[in-house]
């Protein structure tokens, strides 16, 4: 039988084939075992992952991501698909992400923002996770939301209008780029909202 996961270096991170046949919860222990025993060469590095070979629904993706993260402690700033129209947007979300973390005052969250919770930030920041409905995130920078926007989010908060908004999915109650309301614009599996 051949491996039913292999890992790969790619120009910006990793590329996960997983193999089609074997059950989630078989091929999520075997993805642990592997990530595990090679943890020492990540060294808590930060990049992008992308998933080959294997179609999984949003909760398994997200599931798959967590626990590659934690298996071998790295921090996932993107999840690339192999559809060229969409990657290019992943992309270019990663790079952006990227600058984002490395500016002294970029910000990370890591978890889903549930019905009347409030994140503020003074900067940049990427979530990990959901936006729920009720939920409210307001920054003075960019938001990219590794996950689905249902619920209220302002980027540009302190009148910066070259912000934008970014999510894996949007469903959103109200988006804003300063004092401006915004509608996504929904493209493949990634969506966006910014000013014109």
């Amino acid at each position: 039988m051949k491996d039913p996961v292999l890992i790969k270096s790619n120009k910006y991170g990793i590329t996960v084939f997983f193999q089609q046949e074997l059950p989630f919860e078989q091929l999520m222990e075997e993805t642990l075992e592997k990530f595990r025993s090679a943890k020492h060469f990540f060294n808590h590095a930060e990049m992008v992952v992308e998933f080959e070979g294997r179609a999984f629904t949003e909760e398994e993706t997200l599931r798959m991501a967590d626990a590659i993260q934690t298996a071998a402690d790295i921090q996932i700033l993107c999840l690339l698909e192999r559809d060229t129209r969409t990657e290019e947007i992943h992309k270019q979300a990663y790079h952006e992400s990227l600058q984002v973390i490395h500016e002294r005052d970029g910000l990370f969250y890591k978890g889903t923002l549930r019905e009347k919770h409030r994140l503020e930030a003074e900067t940049s920041i990427v979530i990990i996770g959901d936006v729920e409905d009720g939920a409210i995130v307001t920054s003075k920078g960019n938001v990219t939301v590794l996950g689905t926007i249902r619920g209220i989010v302002t980027a540009g908060a302190a009148g910066r209008r070259d912000a934008w908004i970014a999510a894996l999915h949007m469903e959103p109650k109200k988006l804003r780029i300063g004092e401006i309301e915004v509608k996504p614009v929904i493209g493949g599996s990634y969506s966006w909202a910014k000013l014109l």
